[in-house]
This record gives C-alpha cells, structure tokens and sequence, in this order.
C-alpha cells in the first residue's frame, strides 16, 4: 500500500516563522511539529501557507522527513493582517489546486486551521470530494467578548466559523473548555468534536543545562531570579498585568527585586510602528521597573529551551487561550507556569502542582504567586519536576497517533505504514 498524502493548510502564518513574531503563536509551532510528527509516522505532509515575503520559497522541506511547506502567491508579496487575507482565499484555493494538479497529487484528507483555512478546505472538499477535519484554534466569538474595538471584522470571521460546522467532518478541539464553548457559542454537535491536545517535543524542551547556566548564557547572574514571557505582544496577553505586578512586589518586598529579571520574548523591540510594545516599554518607566524589564524579540523555537531553563518561572497572564503552548513548553523544560485561569490553560497547569491559577487581570494576585515561587525555592523545584513529568503526557507521538485515528474515522486510507 502506498502511503497516502494529508494537505494542512494555514493560510495567514508560516509555521516556520520565530516565536513571538506580530502573528505567530501555538498555531504556529503546532503546525510544524504536527507536520514533523505525522512524517515520522511515515504520512506524507504538504502545508499549505500564504508567500507574504519575496525570499519565501516555493517549497521548504526543512520541516522533517516526509513533510514539506509550500508558499502559495495570493494577493500583495507582503505581510497581511489576519482578517484581510479573506479577500485572496479563492486566489489561494486556486493556487494550492494548480499546486496538486501540477504535480499529479492526491490526498486522503485535508486537515484546515483557523478560519481562514476552514473556508479553503471546504471549497477542496466541493472540488476534491475528500473529506476534512478543522481545528480553529481560537474563536471570533470568545475574541468578540473579551476585546472592546478588536482589529478584526468578528461578524464575517464568526459566521464562517459558524458555516464550518457544517462543512467539517470533524472539529479538533484541544481542550474540554473549547468544546464546551463550541457547543455554547456556536451550538456545534457533541458528535463532531473531538478533543485532542496539542502536544510537546519532551526531548527538545528537556533541561539542556541547569538554571544557574542557562542565566549565565543570557548575561544575568547565576544567582538571580527570571521571569519570563514567550507570546505575541498584543493586549490579549496582558503582559502589563506582570508589570503592575512587579509594581505590587517593589512596594512590597524591594529586597527581592535586587536580583530579578523580566525577560519578555516577543515582537520588535526597536519597531516604531508596533504600539502595543511601545505602549508596555513605556508603562515600565511609569512603573519604574524598566530596569528589571528585558524585551529581547521574538526568538527562533531552537533558542526557547534555553530561556525556558533560565526561568523561575514562565507567566501567562492572557484574557484567553485556547490551549497554551508556551506553558506546555516550559513545564517540559522543568519550570512552573503561573497562568490565568482561562480556556485551555486552566486545564494544562495545575494549581498548587505545576504552577499556580490567578485570576485574569489581578496583579496583586501574581505578585503574591510570584513572591510564594521566590521565597520557597524547594517548593519551586518541586513544582518545575511534577510539571515535567505531567508534560510527558503530551509527546507528538502520542497526539499524531491519535488524529491519524480521527482522519481514518471519517472516511480516509489509511495513512500509516502497513
């Protein structure tokens, strides 16, 4: 039996983008090591993403064995805004046809990402008659209720949200808290959802060199404390929640503040355009906590284990997430997370055990959590080892093996080796 083809499609981000960049996130990076993963497996993976920069090329195969990346031309060579890719999606659909056509390819199953690539699948399922499975990732009506004035059009984004129900044949949601905003939101079936979670590179993300030595390599003190944020900067990630709460801690406990580092991985440090991280630069000098603040940009994902390994902890203060790969990262590395009790995160940390919950937009309330890690450092490495072992529980094998599962239950080959 031949090994049968599966077409992956993000159309508004390459997968193969650093970390922290203006639209690059989890999806991103779960992309890729799906990608990886499912070629390891022995599938043969194409991704299919939008060609936003000139150097782009037409196909990349660094992701792994079996899987390749193929840049599609779809309106403007240029960066795009989420919601304004909308406009090039026929063009798109279009190219990744020629794309298949030219090559004399055929696949067994589509696996869409986003809304974006929902609405293409859902036009290759018309011309293809294959099947597909979708996962959004995060959704325009949790967006719509949590943002005030959100730079995105939310109608057009939910009503086709709304209309994949009905085109998918399957919807992967990475935690119970998606399902159930599915089926409250958007009135979605139980029967078409199945919950599978993102998963983790264990090896990758083990502690390649202790604390003191990781700190060391990024020019801080063996002896000092970390902090640390690894996201896009935009408000949704409330990182101003962890400067106000360095606030909270210089007024309450200034001593400890003699040996602590904010390090934020993520966007542009010296963009004059981006104003969500000149905004937060500039709180930290209102603040006056600039000088424990580092904002370093956005990293590649090979460099991440390394700030993983230096930090106390890793913060996740978000309004939302739908899952939360950063934290899911960190606690393979051995560090706690201390996250907002929102969507996915209030089910990958665990209170008291791998990290600790606060409330969204309470900075008193991570100042003390941030304060309980700095005093009990016992009780800090205790955290980071059961955080490691409850991310063995998410390996990519584990996790491909299971929607290789779901693609061969809806109607496909099957896709593994005989």
């Amino acid at each position: 039996m031949s090994i049968e083809r599966i077409a992956m499609i993000c159309v508004h981000a390459s997968p193969l983008a650093p970390m922290g960049g203006a639209k690059t996130g989890g999806m991103n990076v779960y992309i890729r090591e799906l990608a990886r993963e499912l070629g390891r497996q022995g599938c043969l993976v194409d991704v299919f993403t939008r060609r936003a920069h000139e150097l782009e090329p037409d196909i990349d195969t660094s992701i792994g064995e079996n899987a390749r990346l193929a840049y599609l031309k779809a309106g403007p060579t240029a960066p795009l805004s989420p919601s304004d890719h909308f406009d090039y999606l026929s063009e798109f659909t279009a190219e990744l046809m020629a794309f298949a056509t030219l090559r004399n390819l055929r696949y067994s199953v589509i696996y869409s990402h986003y809304w974006l690539g929902g609405w293409v699948a859902a036009k290759l399922k018309e011309a293809w008659g294959i099947r597909f499975a979708h996962m959004y990732h995060t959704l325009g009506h949790m967006k719509k209720r949590i943002i005030v004035n959100a730079h995105y059009q939310p109608d057009r984004r939910i009503l086709t949200e709304m209309r994949i129900l009905d085109w998918a044949d399957r919807i992967i949601a990475a935690t119970p808290a998606e399902q159930a905003q599915l089926r409250w939101l958007y009135r979605a079936p139980r029967r078409l959802i199945t919950v599978i979670p993102p998963g983790v590179d264990t090896s990758h993300f083990g502690r390649p060199v202790s604390a003191d030595e990781a700190r060391e390599s990024l020019g801080l003190k063996p002896d000092s404390n970390m902090l640390l944020f690894v996201g896009r900067i935009e408000p949704l990630k409330a990182v101003d929640t962890i400067l106000e709460a360095l606030r909270v801690l210089r007024d309450r406990a200034p001593e400890l503040l003699r040996k602590l580092r904010f390090v934020i991985v993520g966007g542009d440090p010296h963009s004059t355009q981006d104003r969500e991280l000149i905004r937060l630069q500039e709180l930290s000098v209102k603040l006056g906590i600039d000088r424990l603040v580092s904002f370093v940009g956005a990293k590649e994902q090979s460099d991440l284990p390394l700030y993983y390994a230096a930090a106390t902890a890793v913060i996740m203060p978000s309004d939302y997430e739908s899952f939360g790969m950063v934290a899911l990262e960190a606690m393979s590395t051995g560090t706690p997370v201390i996250a907002s009790q929102v969507g996915g995160l209030q089910f990958l940390v665990r209170d008291q055990e791998t990290g600790y919950h606060i409330p969204a937009r309470e900075p008193i309330s991570l100042a003390e959590c941030i304060l309980a890690l700095l005093a009990d450092p016992a009780k800090t490495a205790m955290m980071g080892h059961s955080a490691a072992r409850a991310a063995k529980d998410y390996a990519w094998s584990e996790i491909a093996r299971r929607l290789i599962q779901v693609f061969e239950e809806i109607g496909c080959k099957k896709l593994r080796k005989p």
